[in-house]
């Protein structure tokens, strides 16, 4: 309940800069820089469509090692060096949509994210929240600001986004694979998932026994399972079960 309240009152501030009619993007950075030190977040502002960094509260320099500058010169490497490239599949699409809605409709965009942070070599984790910053005459975006907030290592929510990225990546890495399969076959992995014996499969999808052991045999191979446990968790991961 704290943590909800504590993202809620952050994103309060970034959205009264964000929604200042009639203000430069100077003015409205500048603005950011009273709040961000008093705000225990990372907040950064980029450029649209290239994706530069305009801007970065000290905070996240410090915390990814880079001062400003750096980071402006590193331009698409930035977030090559930064963030966990499988992330972006998920929220990249999102920040789009974000983008080309109307300004109307258009309001932000919550995600988690991996950021490597100096002198670490495993990932953190940050709850992002992304909106549109500054907008043309013509109300295209032109600026985008995120503010990035860490979740600490021990929370609940930690262990539980480490277990649907695993498995976020166990569907990428066989999506192909499970394409594949006939209708047929997938009849036989859920069945076979679920402790259904070859008898039991044959009566209940009137085909012999015979039929049913040659389909769990090119099943195996063509999912590369070695047991039992291997079938389940392919069954599982596909909603089969």
């Amino acid at each position: 309940m704290f943590f909800s309240r504590f993202v809620l009152f952050v994103n309060e501030r970034i959205e009264h800069v964000s929604n200042m009619s009639g203000v430069t993007l100077e003015e409205k950075l500048k603005a950011l820089q009273t709040i961000e030190d008093e705000l225990p977040a990372v907040l950064i502002v980029h450029s649209f469509p290239d994706g530069g960094v305009v801007h970065m509260s000290a905070r996240g320099c410090r915390e990814l090692g880079y001062t400003l500058e750096e980071i402006k010169g590193m331009g698409q490497e930035y977030y090559n060096r930064c963030f966990n490239p499988q992330d972006v599949e998920d929220y990249l699409p999102r920040i789009m949509e974000l983008i080309s809605a109307p300004e109307s409709e258009a309001k932000e965009i919550s995600f988690f994210q991996q950021v490597r942070l100096a002198g670490k070599d495993d990932w953190d984790w940050h709850l992002s929240t992304t909106r549109v910053l500054c907008r043309a005459a013509d109300g295209t975006p032109t600026h985008l600001i995120t503010c990035a907030i860490p979740i600490d290592p021990l929370h609940h929510v930690t262990s539980k986004l480490k277990r649907l990225l695993k498995e976020n990546q166990f569907l990428r890495q066989h999506q192909h694979i499970f394409a594949e399969l006939t209708k047929r076959e997938k009849e036989i992995l859920r069945l076979t998932a679920l402790g259904h014996s070859a008898g039991e499969m044959a009566r209940e999808l009137h085909i012999s026994e015979k039929t049913v052991v040659t389909h769990r045999r090119n099943i195996k191979s063509k999912i590369n399972a070695e047991s039992s446990y291997d079938l389940t968790k392919f069954a599982q991961a596909f909603d089969l079960i």
